[in-house]
């Protein structure tokens, strides 16, 4: 049994899968396998990788195109490794991943997954290194324990690049695989459920050369669809959260919450929903009040909350209407503004239609 599974979902990446699985062949690290799922590439792709003569590749092939999950899924399952790194086909490990992060495991039982450090690279593969890149420093994180990295996750986001990482094959038994109904944000989902149980670590070390293509159509790019998707996608993420029950490692989590009451098992929704609607964001603001809203239908939840934390269903009623999640002030406010635009043109057209009238009559 290999130490490394590799896993690679490949998609239509003739330009970048060469130098892709080069860059495993070329780790010092050497006791692995790499195990690559094509999901329907109409390119290149597939021959390419065909093309490499090393027993340590296995290549699955979907006829059609169903999705970076499921493709990486299959990768999962078909694998037999210690530890299972995944890899997109359009990034490169620095010849030194592996054998870093594999001695730090081996080092370190008590931790579920390690990541590294990230040199973003063009479309050329050219180092991107303008202060004006957006996203520079977004995997640039310091090392949290896991209650630290849930209540990052749950206000802020991803800072986690998944092909940096290297994880224990238990984490997909005990937690579960890729969620394959996401396409955006599906990593951020398996965080925060290895949080919920284990402890992760980054190491202080760049490990991967990754790729941002010029016309962001990476899974992740920056894009409208995108960002619908990922508010979608986010909102399911958050439901995880709703299974911590111990109000101790709730408190872990989210220190800042006990200004909202005594905090019991039965309660914690409502915290949560508290937190999320203070963070502003529409699409937390939404999933907040909807998970109020469901605990004020249990009527002990209700009893509970009037109890320990002051909070009433006419409290409830207020915070709904002083939420605007829906920009309808926005909406109302332009809409005044139309009309009364609309009325100081109709009057100033009025004003020059009666000027028009005097001054043709004077000419008659």
């Amino acid at each position: 049994m290999p130490t490394v599974s590799v896993i690679i979902p490949s998609y239509n990446h003739e330009a970048f899968i060469e130098e892709c699985i080069q860059s495993v062949l070329n780790q010092t690290f050497q006791d692995f396998e790499i195990v690559i799922t094509d999901d329907g590439s109409i390119d290149r792709t597939v021959q390419i990788i065909e093309s490499f003569d090393d027993p340590r590749i296995s290549l699955f092939k979907h006829p059609v195109n169903k999705g970076a999950c499921l493709a990486a899924n299959n990768c999962i399952v078909n694998s037999k490794g210690k530890y299972v790194a995944m890899l997109s086909s359009d990034d490169a490990w620095y010849p030194d991943k592996l054998d870093i992060q594999v001695k730090f495991l081996d080092a370190h039982p008590n931790i579920a997954a390690v990541f590294g450090r990230v040199d973003w690279v063009d479309e050329s593969g050219k180092l991107i290194v303008a202060n004006c890149f957006p996203f520079m420093n977004v995997f640039n994180e310091k090392n949290k324990n896991r209650f630290e990295w849930l209540g990052y996750f749950f206000s802020k986001g991803n800072c986690l690049c998944h092909p940096s990482s290297l994880v224990r094959r238990e984490c997909y038994t005990e937690v579960g695989l890729l969620n394959p109904a996401m396409a955006s944000i599906p990593d951020l989902d398996f965080w925060v459920r290895i949080c919920l149980k284990y402890d992760i670590a980054i190491l202080d070390k760049e490990v991967i050369r990754f790729r941002r293509m010029n016309d962001e159509s990476n899974a992740s790019g920056n894009t409208c669809r995108t960002q619908i998707r990922s508010r979608l996608e986010y909102r399911q993420i958050l439901n995880h959260y709703l299974r911590i029950i111990d109000p101790d490692e709730f408190l872990l989590i989210f220190p800042e919450t006990v200004q909202y009451g005594r905090i019991t098992a039965e309660t914690i929704p409502y915290f949560l929903g508290r937190i999320a609607i203070d963070t502003g964001i529409d699409f937390r603001m939404v999933w907040g009040l909807d998970v109020i809203f469901g605990l004020l239908q249990k009527e002990s939840a209700a009893r509970a909350l009037e109890v320990n934390c002051d909070f009433t269903y006419l409290d409830f009623i207020r915070l709904a209407a002083a939420c605007d999640v829906f920009g309808i002030s926005n909406i109302l406010t332009t809409q005044f503004e139309r009309r009364s635009s609309f009325r100081i043109f109709l009057s100033a057209s009025k004003r020059y239609l009666t000027e028009i009238y005097l001054i043709i009559k004077g000419r008659n």
